[in-house]
């Protein structure tokens, strides 16, 4: 893990992202009275992106066994449907949402402690945010949340993109987040975070260093359950029974090796072997084992999925079927209209992550 920047250098980074996004030209002191200032810049595009995407974001009351819960969230269709992080919507009851001076009683539509996203519900017409490609984005990239923090009113943060991470510490997502470097507080949990165009590339979820980084779920993650909820009525990870290594040296530029795979998995039935180097899941190129990691997280059981593995230093491509995780009732984890989840089950690498913005 790198350290988190020190406050210069986030100033530094700032200050050259947004004469990137801004398409700024750095002026010379002579003619530093003809032309605003970055800063200035940067101030006067924050504040639109503000003011153009701040209708959309909400503030979400909940309550739970240990007391009254707080967090954000925002509409993401024009007909009331609300993105915000598991921690405030996944478990929690008597959901209200805030907006304006309108108050809404939401239902849960959706909760998955897999990724750490809750949607729910309300009966209004909304104004909405669109969702972007986060992979669009890159280190130094600027980028915005919008969120309620503690008792505070809606209120912006602006930073930059620090890094993708899979791992924090000794433990692991279930798929790379976002690592931002912009402050986040108590409340924010569920807060959009938007590119320079307003658009949602990802959810805050977590607080590291103190709150002065965040983590936030890929807009593409919470997308998956929604567009699986909106298919099954239900959630469907994808499982292929494989197991993943480094290989000794890359193969067609991967390291991602296939070590085992149980018997009568979709792996297995489909004729990948132990030694397989995997090249390609899906349209996703594989480099590495946390690209598979990251890969498996977008598989929907029952889909097909075309893999691409080198094998004795043949390409070779083949068809695969995933099924869903053996053990698991299919709904026990995911779709929880108007319930309490269990949990996160055993084996969750979620689960031992020490990471929270609160509710």
């Amino acid at each position: 893990m790198r350290r988190p920047l020190s406050s210069r250098a986030v100033w530094l980074a700032t200050l050259w992202a947004g004469c990137s996004v801004l398409g700024c030209v750095a002026v010379g002191e002579e003619n530093a009275g003809a032309a605003p200032s970055v800063a200035d810049s940067i101030g006067r595009e924050v504040q639109a992106l503000f003011a153009k995407s701040r209708d959309a974001v909400v503030r979400i009351e909940s309550k739970d066994r240990h007391g009254r819960l707080s967090g954000t969230g925002f509409f993401i269709d024009p007909n009331g449907t609300v993105y915000t992080s598991y921690s405030v919507g996944g478990e929690s009851l008597d959901i209200v949402v805030c907006h304006g001076d309108m108050k809404y009683p939401a239902r849960r539509v959706v909760a998955d402690a897999r990724s750490g996203v809750a949607i729910l519900k309300v009966d209004a017409e909304t104004a909405f945010l669109m969702p972007a490609k986060s992979r669009d984005l890159a280190l130094a990239s600027a980028v915005l949340a919008i969120g309620y923090p503690m008792e505070f009113p809606l209120t912006p943060s602006f930073g930059t993109i620090g890094g993708f991470d899979i791992q924090y510490q000794a433990s692991y997502f279930a798929l790379r987040h976002i690592r931002a470097n912009l402050p986040v507080q108590r409340g924010e949990s569920g807060a959009p975070l938007l590119n320079m165009r307003g658009e949602v590339v990802g959810i805050l979820i977590a607080r590291i260093d103190d709150g002065n980084a965040s983590y936030a779920l890929p807009i593409e993650a919470a997308e998956k359950v929604r567009k699986d909820f909106m298919r099954f009525g239900e959630v469907r990870p994808g499982w292929l029974g494989i197991e993943i290594e480094p290989a000794s040296q890359p193969v067609a530029g991967s390291t991602a090796e296939i070590h085992d795979l149980l018997p009568e998995s979709p792996g297995a039935k489909a004729g990948l072997r132990p030694g397989d180097v995997l090249l390609k899941v899906g349209d996703e190129p594989v480099h590495s084992p946390e690209d598979v990691r990251n890969a498996a997280f977008f598989l929907t059981a029952d889909d097909e999925l075309k893999i691409q593995v080198s094998r004795e230093g043949a390409p070779m491509d083949l068809t695969v079927h995933p099924s869903d995780p053996p053990g698991s009732p299919r709904t026990a984890r995911s779709t929880l209209p108007d319930a309490q989840t269990p949990g996160f089950a055993p084996g969750d690498a979620n689960r031992a992550l020490p990471l929270s913005i609160g509710p």
